[in-house]
This record gives structure tokens, C-alpha cells and sequence, in this order.
């Protein structure tokens, strides 16, 4: 652990994080309420919606805020962990709750803000039931996720999963495999370049997005938004939740601006969580 999280720092150096540690906060003083807020965010869509507040909502809310894009999400609950940024956005509670248990880390989630939908994508087939016996599909690789694709295709009755395994499910859990599908677990950020290689893949909203997809129209089988539990959240450090930046930001995600932004962008492949 010791070793990972010097290699994180160093990497968050590179990054320009780091020389923002003067800037984020370590408490909720009256001091700190002057500061930017400085929020690490994957960049599509999450740096988006929090670009278009910056630019739109934030000044008017009396809210400095800076946002730092980061593409390698593995590296943003460590940032706000060891105090480099203030809050992120881009990972569902799931993951949250995960990363925590793993790594020993006190992030909590603020708010509820938008889901992307769980979707497989292929470049040879037009619907999961066109897969032919064999076919090779790709799931991600992380806990939680690789759980959720499981589930995605158990639902739609492609394959069977032990009783009771939830979103951590594994390759290991499947039941029943009627096509035989032959899986390759990689990272989430790689599935949309597999595209090529495999009959299908199945990939999260933000990566698909990343990658030119939209999930809405391209996806061959997409997650239900209704009762998701995988909804995208503002986190902090635990203690922070009630920094006045902070409840300014929360306040912000939930407006009707930025609820009519998500529908107009994003044309149904991020949907408002709120």
C-alpha cells in the first residue's frame, strides 16, 4: 500500500494536482469558504457538466471553482483522500463503497447527480441474441463494474449467475453460459478500443462517450435507468460534506440549468439522477 500510494502522489504531481493542495481544504473554516473549490472529474461527461456551471452557474452562486480533468479515474479518491483536490465526480456508489473497503480510504458521497447507462456495444452483431456460439466478449475489469456487465446480461437472459453474488459478480459466478461466450475482463478505459478484436463489449456511459459512442443509439442492449443504483456522486472527505463550497456545488448539480443541459447534451446517454 505504502508503495502504491507513493506512486499515486507522484503521478498526481505530474499531473499539476498536487500544487493545488494550498487550495483545497482540509476543514470547513470560514477561510476556506474564500478558496476555489477544486474538483478532480472524469472528462466526459462529469468535467463537462462541471465546465458548463464554471462558465455558467457558479459566479452567480458566489462559488469559485476549479476544474481538474483527469483521465485515469483510479487516481481520484486517492486526490481527495490525501487533501490534493477538495471533491470529485465520476464513480457510482458502488465503486465508492468498494474503493473504501479496498483501500482504507474515508470518501462519502454528497449527491446523487446523473446515470450512464451500462451498455453493449458491437462492431458485428445487431442485437446480444446474433452472438454466435464462442463469440468473445469484453467486461471490465474492476469489482463493481464487472459485476454490473454481468448483471446487464443476466437480466437479458444471455447468461445465468450464481444466487446471491450481486455487483460482485465475477466471470467465476457464471451459472450458465448457453452461447459458451468466451469473456476477457480488461480495463474499463480500454473496452471501447476492443471493440476490434471482440464480438462485443460491454462499457460503461462515460468511457463509450469518451470514444465517440453514444449509448443511446449505439448501444445493441442498455441498462435501465429506472430503480439504478449506480448513479454518479459528488464525494469528499468525510467531514467536508457540510463545507459551504461544497453544498454551493450540490445545490448547482441539482438545478433545473443544469438538469435541462444534461437532456440537451447528452440526448439520453447521461440521464439526470435528481
Amino acid at each position: 500500500m505504502r508503495t502504491v500510494l507513493k506512486s499515486t502522489v507522484a503521478v498526481l504531481a505530474a499531473a499539476g494536482l498536487t500544487a493545488l493542495a494550498a487550495c483545497s481544504s482540509s476543514s470547513s473554516t470560514t477561510a476556506d469558504a474564500d478558496k476555489p473549490l477544486v474538483v478532480v472529474a472524469s472528462p466526459t461527461p462529469h468535467a463537462q457538466i462541471l465546465n458548463y456551471i464554471k462558465d455558467n452557474l457558479a459566479a452567480k452562486a458566489g462559488l469559485k471553482l476549479t476544474v481538474k480533468e483527469v483521465t485515469d479515474y483510479t487516481l481520484q479518491n486517492p486526490a481527495v483522500q490525501d487533501g490534493s483536490a477538495d471533491a470529485n465526480y465520476f464513480q457510482h456508489l458502488p465503486y465508492l463503497t468498494d474503493f473504501n473497503k479496498t483501500h482504507g480510504t474515508t470518501i462519502v458521497p454528497v449527491e446523487n447527480v446523473h446515470l450512464e447507462p451500462l451498455g453493449v456495444y458491437s462492431k458485428k452483431v445487431k442485437k446480444v441474441t446474433d452472438l454466435a456460439a464462442g463469440a468473445s466478449v469484453a467486461v471490465p475489469n474492476d469489482a463493481t463494474n464487472e459485476g454490473r456487465a454481468l448483471k446487464l446480461l443476466a437480466d437479458n437472459q444471455v447468461i445465468t449467475l450464481k444466487d446471491g453474488v450481486g455487483t460482485g459478480a465475477t466471470v467465476h459466478d457464471v451459472t450458465g453460459n448457453p452461447k459458451n461466450l468466451k469473456f476477457k475482463e480488461l480495463d474499463a478505459a480500454q473496452l471501447p478500443r476492443a471493440l476490434d478484436d471482440v464480438d462485443a463489449a460491454v462499457i460503461n456511459g462515460n468511457n463509450a462517450l469518451g470514444a465517440g459512442l453514444k449509448p443511446a443509439t449505439d448501444a445493441i442492449l442498455l441498462e435501465k435507468a429506472t430503480d439504478n443504483p449506480y448513479a454518479n456522486v459528488l464525494a469528499v472527505k468525510k467531514g467536508h460534506e457540510n463545507d459551504p463550497r461544497v453544498q454551493k456545488l450540490a445545490q448547482l448539480l441539482h438545478s433545473d440549468e443544469v438538469k435541462k443541459y444534461i437532456q440537451d447534451t447528452f440526448q439520453g446517454s447521461v440521464v439526470p439522477a435528481f
